[in-house]
């Protein structure tokens, strides 16, 4: 008979007393787990304590998840413009409800929402990037003018809220093919990748295009036509793309 595999529930009790050995010191528990019904769908939320930063991350779970491989899971940088004030200088509240739904609709997933803001570098150096933008810097050149790289974010935290829900193997949800590198890096098996194309506006066509030629992002020129683009094949399995054409 097989062994039942444990909840997220149960995953808490289990991290009560953990602590962490990871040689760069980074480290997260699961502190809370509570139902969570939004306008976006059903799920668990799975409060993350980081005594290594001092900071809380965030994951929404839908689904048996633990011991599961090939998870679809999208990694969320924390935007407060974005995703609470609706800015349209950014994709990213529509990346974000996008991707949700997705998850909603297809009954298995997890969006982990980090505390990252402005790819790292804070609010309040990120409306100073903006200030540069306004002045004619793109946004890896507003960026790098405040004496930050490009994009500071780091996976390891992911890493290990991915590691405390115990998931064997991700389908990462996301255009950016460096983020793939990094989780690799930190010991995670990332068998897919689901792109997250959403359509541009008139204030983000400069910001999506600078992802595109700059930093890499796989999408299509602003001159886009609402086509989508197909799943990269890392690994045998794919499926359908969350892009807002196909879930608007």
């Amino acid at each position: 008979m097989p062994i039942p595999k444990p909840t997220v529930e149960e995953l808490l009790r289990a991290s009560a007393d953990h602590e962490c050995h990871d040689p760069d010191g980074v480290c997260v528990r699961i502190a809370a787990v509570a139902e969570l019904p939004t306008r976006l769908g059903d799920f668990q939320v799975v409060a993350f304590h980081s005594p290594s930063d001092g900071k809380e991350h965030a994951a929404l779970v839908k689904g048996d998840v633990v011991r599961q491989e090939n998870v679809p899971v999208r990694l969320h940088s924390e935007c407060l413009t974005g995703d609470v004030f609706g800015s349209l200088r950014c994709d990213c509240r529509e990346q974000l409800e996008t991707s949700i739904r997705w998850v909603e609709r297809n009954g298995l997933g997890v969006i982990l929402y980090l505390r990252q803001e402005g790819r790292g570098i804070g609010f309040e150096n990120k409306i100073k990037a903006y200030q540069l933008q306004e002045q004619g810097l793109d946004t890896i050149q507003a960026n790098e003018a405040l004496g930050f790289r490009a994009d500071e974010r780091d996976y390891a935290v992911a890493a290990h809220m991915l590691a405390s829900l115990e998931i064997r193997s991700i389908r990462l949800m996301s255009n950016n093919p460096s983020k793939i590198d990094n989780l690799r890096s930190h010991g995670v098996i990332v068998t897919d990748r689901i792109p997250v194309v959403v359509a541009p506006n008139p204030h983000n066509r400069r910001y999506l295009e600078t992802k595109r030629l700059r930093s890499g992002h796989i999408l299509p020129s602003t001159r886009w036509d609402g086509s989508h683009e197909q799943i990269d094949s890392v690994s045998p399995a794919s499926s359908e793309s969350p892009s807002e054409s196909r879930t608007a």
